[in-house]
């Protein structure tokens, strides 16, 4: 069984910072593409990015690039989403999945998901 935990949301202002961090247990962590979504409050589920199990391919929403990155630690199970100029809009909460072996942004592809953490950007 897989199991994911999600950490470092919270409240900060526009153009802040906030890195999110996601604990994995369980095997295959480093086999295992890992992507972030988010759910704002009333709306759909959105894909935020993604990262293949090598490191070597990552995916973004046109909404975030230049402003989040997404990384990973294979040698300590965690994947991390740092979140630079942050806009009110990005507030939801954010959502770690471990999926398959491609990097994709459709949800229903990732097996794990963790409980979620909030993050909400102040004007």
């Amino acid at each position: 069984q897989v199991q994911l935990v999600e950490s470092g949301g919270g409240l900060v202002q526009a153009g802040g910072s906030l890195r999110l961090s996601c604990a994995v247990s369980g095997r295959s962590f480093s086999r295992y593409a890992m992507g972030w979504f988010r759910q704002a409050a009333g709306k759909e589920r959105e894909f935020v990015a993604a990262i293949s199990w090598s490191d070597g391919y990552r995916s973004y929403v046109d909404s975030v690039k230049g402003r989040f990155t997404i990384s990973r630690d294979n040698a300590n199970n965690t994947v991390y989403l740092q979140m630079n100029s942050l806009k009110p809009e990005d507030t939801a909460v954010y959502y770690c999945a471990a999926g398959g072996t491609i990097v994709t942004s459709i949800p229903s592809l990732y097996r794990y998901w963790g409980q979620g953490t909030q993050v909400t950007v102040s004007s």
